[in-house]
């Protein structure tokens, strides 16, 4: 189990065949977020405002990761499957999705200040993810679903 604090708390898991991760996770369009940090960092929050978008939730407060060949699959622990917490409201019920395959990761303990960032990764389970950081945007949710329905275009971009 994990209790990431910044970029390097993934690193125990860089070539773990699995892992039960502290964070939140929704998918959308195929693929999943894995959103990490801290606790009180607004993992579940950001969670719920994607759900609001459209997003399905995958798992809250607790993810289990495996490997399958080239990719990992996030779900959620049983006793908590299909459950999301509200602060100051509670646990609330939501449609669990099945397992699904990790798109991106976003690191709620690491600011992200430029308007094009870079587009960095990490090993996790074997896999290169890419990783993102967290700007302070107001539409951050909302991106969040773009990207999870779209993807992103590369940064040599129009220059490709």
């Amino acid at each position: 189990m994990s209790d990431p604090t910044g970029p390097s708390a993934l690193a125990p898991f860089a070539e773990a065949t699995q892992a039960n991760i502290h964070g939140s996770c929704v998918a959308m369009g195929g693929g999943a977020l894995l959103i990490v940090g801290r606790s009180g960092s607004g993992k579940s929050a950001l969670a719920l405002e994607m759900m609001a978008l459209g997003a399905t939730l995958v798992a809250d407060d607790r993810v289990d990761l495996t490997r399958d060949r080239a990719q990992v699959l996030a779900s959620a622990p049983d006793p908590i499957a299909g459950l999301i917490e509200a602060r100051g409201i509670g646990l609330l019920r939501a449609l669990p999705s099945a397992s699904m395959p990790l798109s991106y990761i976003l690191d709620l303990d690491c600011t992200e200040a430029a308007r094009m960032p870079s587009q960095a990764e990490t090993v996790l389970l074997g896999c290169r993810l890419p990783l993102l950081g967290a700007p302070n945007a107001p539409n951050l949710a909302a991106a969040l679903v773009q990207l999870l329905k779209a993807g992103r275009v590369p940064p040599e971009w129009p220059n490709r």
